[in-house]
């Protein structure tokens, strides 16, 4: 019996094919804010994993690819804002791998202005955009709306949906593997979070006496609610040791205050490493804040994953 999936999507061979680099490198960086507080700093280099697919982009998606591969599904459907690199990377690999894909955008108004360069590159790799009213878009997940959609976009058969921002329970799981390959390296690990699904899964993955801390890029105070639902679903119940440090989004989503811009500035002359900004520059600026207040002891480890290229 052949299969009717795209060749490249027909088997396990053809996410191997991409060639990850995992586990991802880690690297010390010698930086006096912390070495004065007696505390060691890691990078966790998940940025490297895969040139179009960085990050937790490829941990999340690695395995909802499997899963839409298995249901013999050859299109997938998913959501994001006008600057998403979730859909940026969901096409990417919709391209690599022969996947056909969907992206639905938040923002009906779109439709009539010019593509952005985010959204340029989404089409370029093959991508059909469909956009949606605020108000629907905060309904896509209820079954009917999904439905809607997929009929609406001719793939009510063939679609795999995959949330936004890749968060699901298979994303989770995924994202375990990060927390053990940082088993026995770091006492606490600093994470950026959008949604939520990095997170959730990196704690699951932690050792015993390990922590993680996450830096919401949104303001809204609802993650922590939405973490503790996909540890629910993907591992039953609630996994390791986490908490939410709220206060360094920066004024919310895709804001760059000048204080985290000059921040950003200053970490690539200290140390030759340009930061991402709406994501791994919070992050940082997060960390390196805490160990100037003295929120770890001497002796403490700390790593700070890398979720994203600049």
């Amino acid at each position: 019996m052949t299969s009717d999936l795209p060749p490249a999507a027909a088997t396990d061979g053809g996410l191997a094919a991409l060639r990850p680099r995992l586990p991802s490198p880690l690297e010390e960086l010698r930086d006096e804010r912390f070495e004065r507080r007696g505390v060691r700093l890691l990078l966790k280099r998940d940025d490297l994993i895969h040139p179009e697919l960085p990050g937790n982009k490829w941990r999340k998606l690695e395995p909802n690819l499997r899963a839409a591969a298995a249901e013999g599904r050859r299109t997938l459907l998913t959501f994001g804002g006008a600057y998403s690199n979730h859909l940026r990377a969901t096409a990417a690999v919709g391209r690599l791998l022969g996947f056909a894909t969907v992206g639905v955008v938040r923002g009906e108004e779109l439709a009539d202005r010019p593509l952005n360069w985010s959204l340029a590159r989404c089409a370029a790799d093959g991508m059909r955009l469909r956009y949606v009213d605020r108000a629907t878009y905060r309904r896509k997940a209820e079954p009917e709306v999904l439905a809607a959609l997929a009929a609406d976009d001719g793939c009510y058969d063939d679609c795999y949906v995959v949330p936004e921002g890749g968060s699901n329970a298979a994303a989770a799981r995924g994202c375990a593997e990060l927390g053990r390959e940082l088993r026995g390296v770091a006492d606490v690990v600093g994470i950026a979070c959008g949604t939520g699904g990095t997170l959730a899964g990196l704690a699951a993955g932690l050792a015993p006496g390990q922590r993680a801390i996450g830096f919401p890029v949104l303001k809204g105070g609802f993650l922590g609610d939405e973490i503790r639902r996909l540890q629910e679903e993907a591992f039953g119940g609630p996994r390791g040791s986490w908490h939410l440090e709220d206060r360094f989004h920066g004024g919310g989503y895709a804001k760059v205050p000048a204080e985290l811009e000059a921040f950003a500035l200053d970490f690539a002359d200290r140390h030759g490493t340009e930061l991402e900004r709406l994501y791994v520059a919070k992050a940082l600026y997060g960390l390196t804040t805490l160990v100037g207040e003295g929120a770890f002891e001497r002796g403490t480890t700390v790593a700070a994953v890398i979720t994203g290229a600049p």
